[in-house]
């Protein structure tokens, strides 16, 4: 009887028929709902996030797990994201509606939920490279660029880390040497979103005369520019990474950012903006996970009972949700404080940093109430751990972010240690 189970058993196709419950009782779908915690949005764009979430569930959903499994951007995501109208910028102008910082947040929260490479690609377009422009370029460069970045016209790219400067990118050794009409850039960049197919990168550069760190838009076909892909990833695939070299590249006079000629006043005020909307990523994909796990556990019947029956997956299943409710809150109390104009680099650090540890507790805890399965791209747990390796690294990893909020909390430096080579 036994030989005969085991038998009936691996003749089946368990990615289609395992045994489902049919369990009718109401239940917690989704984790926002929990705490009704979308109280704390304004009912206008509470409802821009639900209209967001129908277009997104219709029209990328059932295309994400191939874009994934293929490590592909698709040609065609312009298209698709235009009609959606989720670009802008801070205030309405050069042709630009604006978005609040909120909205941008729900925004980035909606994509995460379904794919962190999705949310990337528009934090790097808004967060990082139109931010850029909008706080420290020229009228002139602003009429010109960000009117295409809005209407995905272009794609762009952001570049300050380098093969030997992560952490420490405030040591960049990336040049630009002042020649008559403009600058030459030479050095190497180093996982750029978007460097392969991008047509203008905002690059960081050390003014070979002042050294200080400056800002450029430089087109990605100039003449000594040359991009190689980082292939290989095992997250955030549908994002093209690139490294990107620079020989001799000449940028003209009116493509150096007017503003922010030190590192502390351009490329960390950006970084600084940016670091605030991380937490809406790990929001996003906690909820993912906590929306798949739930629905598994409910339908999934092991020892003739729905595995949501056993006690120790309920506990992780809380888990998930109670992780949930607090990176959201975070989330929501950092993006209310720089809509006040009080945010600093202390609370995003702080908030980017506990808000990616304790996410990644949450989504490697959904794999595992999802057994074997879990591990499945439809399953979304698996690439949401995978993905959140990431989010957890990238922008400060976790040490330095603590260490950010560490100096506030104690006003002491704990960077450094007293070696010396």
């Amino acid at each position: 009887k036994r030989l005969s189970l085991i038998s009936n058993h691996l003749g089946q196709n368990l990615t289609e028929n395992f045994s489902k419950s049919n369990l009718k009782t109401p239940y917690v779908q989704d984790p926002i709902d929990f705490l009704h915690l979308d109280d704390l949005l304004p009912t206008d764009l509470n409802n821009k996030r639900k209209q967001l979430r129908t277009a997104l569930e219709a029209n990328l959903v059932p295309h994400i797990a191939e874009w994934y499994d293929k490590a592909q951007f698709p040609s065609d995501l312009a298209e698709k994201l235009r009609p959606l109208n989720i670009f802008g910028l801070s205030e309405e102008k050069y042709g630009c509606r604006k978005l609040c910082p909120l909205e941008k947040s729900l925004v980035i929260y909606e994509l995460s939920r379904i794919d962190a490479s999705l949310a990337t690609f528009y934090g790097l377009t808004l967060s990082l490279v139109a931010f850029t422009i909008e706080k420290l370029g020229s009228e002139e460069q602003k009429a010109k660029y960000l009117p295409k970045i809005c209407n995905l016209d272009i794609i762009v790219s952001w570049g300050l880390t380098e093969p030997d400067y992560g952490s420490d990118a405030s040591s960049l050794e990336t040049t630009a040497t002042p020649v008559k009409g403009g600058y030459i850039l030479n050095g190497v960049k180093r996982w750029l979103g978007n460097a392969i197919i991008s047509d203008f990168m905002v690059i960081f550069a050390r003014n070979t005369i002042t050294k200080n760190v400056e800002g450029f838009i430089m087109n990605s076909k100039a003449q000594g520019v040359s991009v190689t892909n980082i292939n290989r990833k095992l997250a955030l695939r549908i994002v093209q990474n690139g490294n990107v070299f620079m020989k001799d590249v000449f940028v003209p006079e009116n493509e150096r950012l007017e503003k922010g000629h030190t590192f502390a006043t351009g490329a960390n005020i950006v970084l600084d903006h940016s670091r605030m909307t991380l937490a809406w990523i790990v929001a996003g994909l906690v909820a993912g996970t906590y929306e798949h796990s739930v629905k598994y556990l409910r339908e999934r019947t092991q020892f003739r009972a729905p595995l949501a029956a056993f006690q120790l997956n309920q506990e992780k299943l809380v888990r998930i949700l109670a992780i949930y409710q607090a990176v959201f809150l975070l989330a929501w109390r950092a993006t209310a404080l720089l809509v006040k104009g009080q945010g600093n680099i202390a609370q995003a650090s702080l908030v980017k940093g506990w808000t990616t540890y304790m996410g990644r507790e949450a989504v490697r805890l959904g794999r595992e109430v999802m057994g074997g399965n879990g591990i499945l791209i439809d399953n979304f747990a698996m690439k949401a751990l995978a993905d959140m390796e990431v989010v957890y690294t990238y922008e400060g990893t976790y040490d330095v972010n603590v260490l950010v909020a560490g100096r506030a909390a104690t006003g002491v430096t704990a960077f450094r240690a007293g070696y010396k080579a």
